[in-house]
């Protein structure tokens, strides 16, 4: 049944709009005491306050007595890599050891490592690992997730991690939202010739994805060392003649100028930005492309914060992602992304809600129809086991999630 009454929540965080929100806008959650949410047919169909009438047959709705518990809008991630083949143990301990990301990279490790791994799993066994890591996701109270290609860097297996991606979009409750990332790294066979793996990315990938529908965007890491500016602006260009939306992992390790292409291109999200100079951020501001934000990558990798509190008082519109991937962020642990947040980052709890539930869905182009508790919006909802949202970032590291309900369906209950 797709007909669901969550009656008496404590606190229903409605975190209210169909656009991301700016700023100092994100610390408005707009939360009703007491309140009742409807979900009819799989949507939002009624948001209501202490005393007001129940205006349907509560016969016809499976009924949860939320006392004494939050109601949230399922928790989105936009920005994940979570279809991939094999593992980078031995990388941690090189990081432990004092070795840099990129000096990882240059001496066979990182995305090309991973790559090899990828090539070689078949489409099954992508399935299976994808599977068990979008559960995990799940009990953790995710409802929407994006997945980037990016370990394949061939024709084949880009194809492959996609084809994965839309199987698993089909077979599992999560909505999964698939993004090409063909430029992640320089394989083995096209070093020295950037340029012309640049080329066939924009002749042969984007028609091929394009045509089967594959991806909503296209994303590329511009960076120093990997794709330049240029490169990265040639690129994006080409994949929004193919109809994709663009994405960009923009300075992450060097302040190359990758927030100040995002804007300029009005990309529907800049991620990383650990070093985003102040010109990049106030761009992202003005141009209103989302700035997400990765705080288990930077503590993965023991490197400086993104600059949220700056990015939020700029007027940026700010989200949080986990990043999972098999490298610099083996993890998609989302109380464990609340306490970094906070903590580290100087979001407050309320900027933090915001950032992975409406903001998350504004970097993937969705905030019209997932990432708020609205009439019309659909039925994705977390509920936790304490009576308040501020008990996310507080129960440092604890998964507070009793229950996910994912088009009014509960799909998850960890009571």
């Amino acid at each position: 049944m797709h007909n669901l009454m969550i009656k008496h929540a404590a606190q229903v965080v409605t975190c209210s709009g169909f656009e991301g929100k700016r700023g100092r806008e994100m610390a408005d959650l707009r939360v009703i005491e007491n309140g009742t949410v409807i979900v009819t047919g799989g949507i939002i169909s009624h948001v209501l306050k202490p005393g007001e009438p129940v205006p349907v047959n509560e016969s016809d709705y499976t009924v949860i007595d939320a006392t004494g518990k939050a109601l949230l809008p399922g928790f989105v991630d936009p920005h994940t890599h979570f279809v991939f083949g094999g593992y980078r143990e031995e990388e941690f301990s090189w990081r432990m050891r004092g070795d840099s990301y990129m000096a990882i990279m240059q001496r066979g490790g990182g995305i090309v490592c991973t790559t090899h791994a990828t090539r070689a799993a078949t489409e099954k066994e992508l399935i299976v690992s994808g599977r068990q890591r979008l559960d995990a996701m799940m009990r953790l109270g995710i409802t929407t997730v994006e997945g980037k290609s990016g370990y394949g860097l061939d024709r084949e297996t880009e194809l492959k991690q996609l084809r994965v991606m839309r199987h698993l979009n089909e077979s599992h409750p999560i909505d999964i939202v698939a993004t090409f990332m063909g430029a992640h790294a320089v394989p083995e066979e096209w070093k020295g010739r950037e340029d012309a793996f640049i080329d066939f990315q924009i002749e042969e990938m984007f028609p091929l994805v394009a045509k089967e529908g594959l991806a909503v965007a296209a994303d590329i890491f511009c960076e120093k060392g990997v794709f330049l500016i240029d490169q990265s602006r040639r690129y994006l260009l080409a994949a929004r003649e193919q109809g994709l939306q663009l994405k960009i992992h923009a300075d992450e390790i060097a302040p190359l100028g990758g927030a100040e292409l995002a804007a300029e291109l009005h990309c529907l999200s800049a991620d990383h930005l650990l070093q985003a100079s102040d010109k990049g951020i106030r761009a992202l501001a003005e141009a209103g492309t989302v700035a997400t934000l990765l705080p288990l990558t930077a503590f993965s990798l023991r490197e400086p914060y993104a600059r949220a509190r700056t990015m939020i008082d700029a007027g940026c519109v700010v989200a949080l992602a986990s990043d999972l991937n098999p490298g610099s962020s083996f993890t998609a642990s989302v109380p464990l992304l609340f306490a970094l947040a906070c903590i580290y980052m100087q979001l407050t709890p309320e900027e933090a809600v915001t950032a992975f539930t409406l903001n998350s869905a504004a970097a993937l182009g969705r905030a019209d129809r997932i990432g708020s508790i609205d009439v019309g919006k659909q039925g994705d909802l977390v509920l936790l086991q304490f009576p308040s949202y501020k008990f996310l970032p507080y129960h440092v590291g604890m998964n507070i999630v009793e229950k996910v309900i994912k088009k009014g369906i509960l799909i998850v209950d960890n009571a």
